[in-house]
């Protein structure tokens, strides 16, 4: 009979999966006295610390299902209930109509016109700075709009065609900081848009805490978050340039030697019909889904805002029926098999359903959260709340993952409103945009982060913590002066 072997990595696998499901299991039979807190609410903690556990440690998918199992095994809801709410959610189709058409602007080629755009301006020409400002400005429009990955492994390979042909090599610092500053970039656009990816994710789970919890859903502004979370990423790019021109100051004489013609030697061809619709397919849906932020009393406009996942799905149908030398605009099958992230949809399913379960009455773990802080936050100010909030998200972002901190600090804010009576708004807004942005630290922080941690070669490990650490810091100082006061001003 044949031996099975076993590698060291599947049994680190093994071991965590099976801590994650023993916390998910154990923790309600734990002797702790959580005031407020029901037995539900006990089952629920656990399912949720044990999720946090596998998505730090495991596969993020098979984290997410189990977790969304678990809950159907609980006292909480029946497990057909339980698939209703959770993949039934229009937040989660919204979602998967966004990944579908961004992935098809990478499957058919859409995003190199983009990123061949950004590095090709003649203004840049001798101007080795204002060259990386535009490659992170490109980085930041596509990691908002698109996808941030896509920036980033759009840049990355670009970039070392220009190091081997103007003589950079892997040590040197130009390439560690330019590298750095793509994945920083990307960070900083991934809360961008409040109708895509994780900011999604978590204002949709602010709406749903805010309605359980105080009776009426807090839906933040889409046209006054996006004007923050714009005018602070171009702030926040500038002020990372900036360090990087005069405080790490690496050598950029060589690049003074690149120009427009070097990247011009192999030319793109001309977009195609199909190229061109799709493109122009992907703006409209965009404006769609902000027009009815933008001008709300517009006939029509709360309807249209009220139906943002359906217009994803027509817009994909439309696309998919479109023919074009007989081949659809999307191809819908081969898109969702090789461009969507479905470790980020898991993700993002599971996070918006258990914040829901989370901040349920019959948990009790919002009335226990109210109970712990109350006495903390209930003398602070709103301005000083606030800069301890982010204060508290950048810490705790950079030893788990974002989204997890996020919907962590969301019942916070609630509770400490409800005391208050503070505008609940501009909090949750600087909070997320702040959370998801600085998470560059460490591995646990971000995919993307762990993708920066993951690239050795051009940037030891030593490298990532020096630069990203100021860099976090810088933005957060930003965002402290800038940001609140333009949320306040905004919201």
């Amino acid at each position: 009979m044949a031996r099975v072997t076993v590698s060291k990595q599947e049994r680190k696998i093994l071991t965590h999966s099976l801590i994650g499901v023993a916390i998910m299991i154990g923790f309600r039979f734990l002797p702790l006295n959580l005031p407020e807190v029901t037995p539900i609410g006990k089952e629920v903690i656990g399912i949720f610390l044990g999720t946090l556990y596998l998505w730090s440690t495991v596969d993020p998918i098979w984290g997410s299902l189990i977790a969304v199992g678990m809950v159907g095994f609980s006292s909480f809801m029946p497990m057909g209930q339980v698939l209703k709410e959770c993949f039934g959610n229009p937040t989660l189709i919204q979602c998967l109509y966004l990944m579908v058409m961004s992935g098809a602007l990478v499957h058919y080629k859409v995003t190199a016109y983009i990123g061949r755009f950004f590095l090709t301006r003649k203004f840049t020409n001798g101007r080795p700075w204002l060259l990386s400002f535009v490659i992170c400005i490109g980085c930041f429009i596509m990691a908002a709009f698109v996808n941030a990955f896509t920036g980033i492994f759009l840049f990355w390979p670009v970039l070392y065609d220009v190091f081997d042909e103007i003589g950079y090599k892997k040590g040197d610092a130009y390439p560690r900081v330019i590298i750095t500053l793509v994945v920083v970039s990307a960070l900083i656009g991934f809360p961008v848009a409040p109708f895509a990816q994780n900011g999604l994710a978590l204002l949709s789970n602010f709406a749903t805490i805010t309605e359980k919890t105080m009776g009426t859903a807090i839906v933040v502004n889409n046209a006054a978050y996006l004007g923050i979370s714009l005018s602070m990423g171009i702030i926040c790019i500038i002020a990372c340039i900036l360090y990087a021109k005069f405080i790490l100051r690496p050598d950029v004489s060589k690049l003074k030697e690149l120009n427009v013609e070097t990247m011009n030697r192999h030319p793109l061809p001309p977009m195609t019909l199909s190229q061109k619709l799709l493109g122009g397919s992907f703006v409209v849906l965009v404006l769609l889904m902000l027009i009815p932020s933008v001008f709300p009393t517009l006939p029509g406009m709360a309807k249209l805002g009220s139906s943002t996942a359906g217009i994803g799905l027509t817009v994909t149908a439309v696309l998919a029926a479109v023919r074009i030398k007989g081949k659809a605009l999307i191809d819908v099958p081969a898109v969702l098999a090789t461009d969507i992230s479905w470790s980020s949809y898991y993700i993002i399913a599971a996070a918006i359903f258990l914040g829901s379960v989370m901040t349920d009455q019959s948990t009790g773990v919002s009335a226990f959260l109210e109970y712990m802080l109350s006495p903390i936050f209930s003398n602070m100010s709103p301005i000083v709340f606030t800069i301890a909030l982010l204060l508290a998200a950048g810490f705790l972002t950079n030893l788990c993952n974002s989204l997890v901190i996020g919907m962590i600090l969301q019942p916070i804010i609630v509770s400490y409103c409800m005391q208050t009576g503070a505008n609940a708004g501009p909090i949750v807004t600087v909070m997320i945009l702040f959370v998801l942005l600085s998470a560059a630290i460490t591995p646990a922080a971000s995919p993307f982060a762990a993708l920066l941690h993951g690239n050795k070669e051009w940037v030891p490990t030593k490298y990532v913590y020096q630069y990203t650490i100021p860099l976090v810091l810088i933005e957060l100082v930003i965002y402290v002066f800038l940001g609140i006061p333009l949320a306040n001003i905004l919201m």
